[in-house]
Formats: C-alpha cells, structure tokens, sequence
C-alpha cells in the first residue's frame, strides 16, 4: 500500500516533494522503504540536501511537571549529494530506512495503538531554504518475541488501555534511544491489588529487556506505590517459556492481594 505526502512548494515557482511509502507495515529491525519525488517548478534551481528519518511525538516532562509533546527525529539518512533541478524535471529518489530495533510498536493485533504517533519525514534544502514535511505514517507491528508476551497479558485478562513514549531513559537497560514507550494495561479481577500495569520492551538485534511497572492500589492506611520487575527475553528462543505462568508469578506476587494496611 503506497501512502503519498506533498510537500509545500519552496517559494514562488519552485519545486515540490512527494514521499510515496511501498509498504507502511514494518517491524522493529526492518527497513521502510519508498521514494521521495521531486517535481521542478518554472525556473531551475540547486537542490543542496535531501534526506528523511524516523520522527515521534513523545511526552517530556517540563518546568514544575508539566508535560507537553515534542516530535524527535530519531534517525536520519541523508539520499546523494547536491545536484541541479532543472524546471519542470522530476528527480525521483528511493531509498530504504532502517526501522531501530528500539522502535515503539504502533500495532496490535491489527488496531492501531491509541497514543502513537511515528512516521517518515521528507526535508528539502534548496538555495538556504528548508521544507519539511508532513508526518507520512507507518504502522510497527510488534517483533515474535514482543507479541508472546502481549498475548499473555491477554490471555491473563489483561486489557490495553493506551500508550505513550516518554522522553528519558530506563536505568540497567540497553536502551540507546533518547526516550521509551509504556504499554498501559487494565488488570483483571484477580489482581485486584493492583491500579495498572505498565509494560515496556527495549530490544536490540539478540535481546530485549522487559520492564514491567505495576501500580499498587493504596490501603486504608497506606499510599499506593509502583513495583518494577524486569527481565531479558532472547528474540530467537523465547518460545521455550510458558510466558503466561512467568507474567502470573511476578503479577500475582504484587497484585494478588490488597494492601489494606
């Protein structure tokens, strides 16, 4: 499925971009791939920069804990160098980005993930002039390893609530990205000491690390407070676990019971 974005033309006259995704189904590892259109306006002109990247839009804590949103470009390909566009020529460019393996997912089980926002961008430097584009979206679907645990937490009753990424970084991880998603999860019954758990991956090309953070419920006299776990799952033999006995042991040690004192 192709997905089109025009860009603005550059100034009276001048040219214009067109980014044409091939597939906007890809996973954490894999490679997007498409082509970037340039049409040429009524005079010639010298194209000094073209690239695209992969951009989200990520919550960062601010002054006195607000938060607000931030779009961070996560990696950048630069495609050739220089070249003059004559008027009228078109110049079509493709290219092939890597998705990082750190890459939130977006999909589930074929929804979209409510609160995720990634995409391609396009930007044209022309004669000091800049055009970016608008965000071109692309659906990440989660790694083999990645939907066995998801699917355990659904067959433990557990139900997605929404998502985030957030700009910071996870201690004693692998993460290299300058901000991490969390995966909201609503507990069933049977963890009724627990608010909501929270789940994150941070893969590389072997390994993830699994960070799970459960939202303990306060007791008559007791704050409520959050329980991290985490653990390191290979993404090529992660099939030798029971993963919704392992989710059930860790869960149910912190959330099986309330806390009421």
């Amino acid at each position: 499925m192709a997905f089109k974005k025009l860009l603005a033309s550059l100034g009276a006259g001048g040219a214009s971009v067109e980014t044409v995704l091939t597939e906007v189904n890809v996973v954490p590892g894999g490679v997007v791939q498409g082509e970037v259109r340039i049409q040429g306006g009524s005079v010639d002109q010298e194209i000094q920069e073209l690239s695209v990247g992969l951009q989200a839009k990520v919550e960062v804590e601010g002054h006195d804990d607000q938060e607000y949103k931030q779009n961070i470009e996560f990696t950048k390909e630069r495609l050739g160098g220089a070249f003059q566009l004559q008027a009228g020529a078109v110049h079509a460019v493709p290219f092939g980005l890597e998705i990082p393996w750190e890459t939130p997912i977006t999909m589930i089980d074929g929804q979209p993930l409510r609160g995720m926002n990634i995409g391609v961008t396009t930007e044209l430097a022309i004669a000091r002039a800049v055009d970016s584009g608008d965000l071109d979206p692309i659906n990440v679907h989660p790694l083999p390893a990645q939907k066995a645990l998801l699917d355990a937490f659904i067959q433990l009753g557990f139900r997605f609530r929404s998502a985030d990424m957030e700009r910071g970084h996870i201690r004693n991880t692998r993460q290299k990205l300058p901000f991490y998603q969390e995966i909201e999860f609503q507990p069933p019954q049977q963890y009724r000491g627990l608010n909501q758990v929270e789940l994150t991956f941070v893969a590389d090309s072997n390994a993830m690390d699994v960070v799970l953070e459960m939202d303990k419920k306060p007791g008559l006299f007791s704050e409520g407070s959050d329980t991290f776990r985490s653990f390191q799952v290979g993404l090529h033999d992660y099939q030798g676990t029971d993963w919704v006995a392992y989710l059930n042991q860790w869960l149910s040690e912190v959330g099986s019971k309330r806390n009421w004192f």
